[in-house]
């Protein structure tokens, strides 16, 4: 049954696109085991400047209602990336180029900071409660792909143990389904939610492409 949350309402509307991103491309074969460092690392170092920018943009926001919800530092990630990157990769990764797909989603995101706050609340929903969720079992997918333990190269999916993460997830659930907003404002941000899931889509399929696999 669907309640009547923003966080219900996100959770129902994605539910497809939610499913087919985590089974995507490069996503699909992490949650498998099957990728090794090269792969990881390019993954990571996409996905960091998405988190620089979404961070970027809910701290310019901070006082906006809707937008201090989700503005949560102890989820925020880009730092994490950065040092599993270093570790994992060195300090080159940040002159790597990054997937088209990539580039597109951080202009997304520029663009809802300059001219539509409330839209950021859909990208970080789709992206904290997507790792406080599946934040374990990726953990341990790529623990055992890399033979990495706690520590240095995984912090990404670290939020301080499982019951840190879980009270964490419970805590922001409530915070986005507790936000006041109207059935029009609910539907803009559900489907802004949808875009996100086939952004990540998108860069899923193109990190798994032969030309980025260099």
């Amino acid at each position: 049954m669907t309640g009547d949350g923003l966080a219900d309402r996100l959770r129902e509307g994605t539910r497809s696109s939610h499913r087919r991103a985590e089974r995507t491309g490069i996503m699909g074969r992490l949650l498998h085991g099957a990728v090794g460092r090269d792969d990881y690392c390019r993954l990571l170092w996409n996905l960091h400047p998405i988190y620089a920018a979404l961070e970027r943009a809910l701290d310019h926001h901070a006082e906006a209602p809707l937008v201090a919800a989700v503005r949560v530092r102890d989820l925020y990630r880009a730092a994490a990336l950065a040092a599993d990157l270093d570790h994992l990769h060195g300090a080159g990764w940040r002159s790597r180029p990054v997937a088209s797909a990539t580039s597109a989603y951080i202009a997304r995101l520029d663009h809802l900071e300059a001219h539509w706050p409330a839209g950021l609340v859909a990208h970080a929903y789709v992206r904290y409660l997507g790792d406080l969720n599946g934040g374990r079992i990726l953990h341990d997918a790529v623990g055992a792909a890399l033979g990495l333990e706690a520590g240095p190269g995984a912090r990404f999916y670290d939020f301080g143990g499982p019951l840190r993460a879980e009270t964490l997830k419970r805590h922001y659930r409530s915070s986005i389904d507790s936000l006041q907003v109207d059935a029009a404002a609910t539907e803009a941000i559900v489907t802004e939610a949808e875009a996100a899931f086939a952004r990540h889509i998108q860069l899923f399929e193109e990190l798994d492409s032969p030309a980025l696999q260099r």
